[in-house]
This record gives C-alpha cells, structure tokens and sequence, in this order.
C-alpha cells in the first residue's frame, strides 16, 4: 500500500546511523578510573543492535512488498504496526521499555542516539540525560564505582546523597567534583516547588512535571538523613509489571531519591 511504503521510507531516510563503537573505544579506551567508558561502549551496542533491527525489517518489508521475498509472521507485524501508529514487536523485543506511540518513540530514538553521539564528540557530559540510557542501572553503578575507586572505599558502603539544583541542565557547564548531575526526570502526581525547595501536592488536573537537574552525590556509610524526605521510586516508564529475582522490584525500577518534603505520606 502506498502510504506504508511512503512511511518506511520516511523512516529509513531518518533512521541515524550506527554509532561507531570502534572509534569511541580508540578515543575513549575504558580505564580502572573512568567506568563510564565501559557504560557507554555497552550502550552503544545496544543502540547499534536496535538500529540494525529497525533497517533491515524495514528494508525486508520493502522487499516482501515488491514481492521478492516472502511476507513472514515478522515482517507482516511490523507493517500492521507503522500502519497503526505502534512499535513493532521486532524493535520493542530488542528495544529498551518505552509505551509511547511510534511517533513519539521514534523522535525519542532520534534524541537518546544524538545523546550518545554527543559522549563520542564531547566525551562525558556535564548532566546526564537519565532518560536517554537502555540501562540507567548500569550508569549509576558505574559512578558508584569511580568514587569508590578514588576514595578506595568498598562499593557496598557508598551510597547517594541526592540535591536538587536549581539551574537548568543548559547552564552546567562542567560535572561535580564527585557523583553526577541528572536530568530527564518526571513526577507523577506531584511537582516540585523551587521556591520553597520541597515537594507538594500537584496543581488541579496536572498529572505529570518535569523535575530539575538533580546532584547524586556518593558518600561513604552515610547518616540517614535528617530532613523530612520523601523516599521517591524512579522507574523507567509508568509501567511497573514484573519483578526482578535478585531485588523483588519491578523491571522498570531504577532506584529510589530522597526528595524534601513537609507533606505527609
């Protein structure tokens, strides 16, 4: 059919191109000191793996179209879904969580791939786009472990003290001396009150804010804390079917932040 033809090749003319995991690892060999490098070479396979999947069903699917292959259950799929607007099955099996619409889902590949071109270009970034990683679990890790690397402490005594900055993510110009700034954050049923510095209820009829540019600072067997906190879960999407064996969490949770609050549970 005309239209889908038209819509794949939209897309295969925009698809961005595979990151280049060899010359990322020449310029930014991963070290003892720097495990981000590790981080982002793993997720520069997982985009690559993604982005292969995407060219190659969509050019096969040009080619079951013109009949010089055969139309399978796969290909089928994957036209039925750019027909209707959904992430074919093919991308999602090895795609990260998302449950947004194609459209939106593809202009977010487009962002999260830039995000990791810019790594290649500028190297590591003043803040971190959370939301742009497959797996944010393993980003957080591994600035746990460059801080237990030059403290020289062990990694299961540190854990991260958490500061919501005030400026936006464009006005950092360079990283903190130890942890990470983060951004891409949203609150569900909540908003934060820069003013007064806390979390409060939402506004009538808003269900989802923007969160600021938040300060993961490791600290060494840390106090708890002794300001009114709210203990905030961060997930991956708004979905949190499935647990994970080892922690008994959803598959989408990341972690969980500690943001002030005078509001009651």
């Amino acid at each position: 059919p005309p239209p889908l033809i038209h819509a794949v090749k939209d897309i295969l003319a925009t698809l961005p191109k595979l990151l280049d995991v060899a010359g990322v690892c020449k310029k930014r060999p991963p070290s003892y000191q720097d495990s981000m490098a590790t981080v982002f070479i793993q997720e520069y396979f997982r985009y690559n793996r993604l982005l292969t999947a995407i060219q190659s069903t969509l050019q096969n699917l040009l080619a079951a179209l013109d009949g010089l292959v055969v139309l399978s259950a796969d290909l089928e799929d994957v036209g039925r879904s750019v027909e209707l607007g959904l992430v074919p099955m093919a991308w999602s099996r090895v795609g990260y969580p998302s449950e947004k619409l194609l459209g939106a889902w593809y202009k977010d590949l487009i962002q999260r791939v830039s995000f990791m071109e810019a790594y290649d270009h500028s190297g590591v970034p003043a803040v971190f786009w959370i939301s742009g990683f497959f797996f944010p679990q393993a980003f957080l890790t591994g600035a746990l472990q460059n801080y237990a690397r030059k403290a020289r402490a062990a990694i299961d005594t540190i854990t991260f003290t958490f500061t919501v900055m005030d400026n936006a993510a464009k006005d950092f110009t360079q990283g903190p001396v130890d942890g990470v700034y983060i951004d891409g954050l949203f609150l569900e049923g909540c908003q934060w009150n820069s003013s007064r510095g806390v979390l409060v209820e939402s506004e009538s009829r808003i269900l989802f804010t923007s969160f600021p540019v938040m300060w993961l600072r490791p600290v060494v067997n840390a106090p708890p804390s002794q300001e009114s906190t709210y203990t905030c879960p961060v997930y991956k999407t708004t979905g949190r079917a499935g647990t994970l064996s080892t922690t008994g969490h959803s598959t989408n949770y990341v972690l969980s932040v500690e943001i002030p609050t005078h509001e009651s549970e």
